[in-house]
């Protein structure tokens, strides 16, 4: 579904929408797919923020977009060091957070949050409802819900 706005600009009008979409992930053998798919998709997008319950699956859809952009170091849940870096495929580094145990907004700005968001490298955040505050407007806000049978919907609005 799109919802949009019309705006004004140069005395022509402009419509804005945005874009839901929607990846199902049928189990662990569909997660390279929906992975590859997911950064098909999300483009340039470079600060992505996963909304998602403890198990849903956030850092196992993160280990499959490591996979499929070429990381070959082992891939693992920054739980205690809050953030983990990676070299891609293409020699750019992208950031992998976990603010789990982040309590206070100060102890993200500490670890230098900003220099990593502002980096221009990919960085896949798990529970950054704990820094919300901090996250930039142009965070890509993604959801992963666990279905009924298992599978699991990975959502977004553009």
């Amino acid at each position: 579904m799109n919802e949009g706005v019309f705006l004004k600009k140069n005395q022509q009008m402009i419509y804005l929408c945005s874009m839901k979409h929607e990846i199902i992930i049928n189990g662990v053998a569909d997660l390279e797919r929906a992975a590859a798919e997911f950064l098909e998709k999300i483009g340039d997008n470079t600060l992505v923020a996963f909304f998602a319950p403890m198990g849903s699956g956030k850092t196992t859809f993160t280990t499959a977009i490591c996979k499929v952009l070429g990381v070959t170091d082992p891939v693992g849940s920054p739980t205690f060091a809050i953030v983990n870096e990676y070299m891609r495929a293409d020699g750019e580094p992208m950031y992998h957070f976990d603010f789990y145990r982040i309590n206070k907004l100060q102890e993200a700005i500490e670890i230098g949050l900003y220099d990593y968001l502002d980096s221009g490298c990919l960085c896949i955040m798990e529970w950054p409802e704990n820094i919300e505050e901090l996250l930039p407007e142009e965070t890509l806000k993604v959801s992963i819900n666990v279905n009924p049978d298992q599978t699991r919907t990975v959502s977004w609005e553009d």
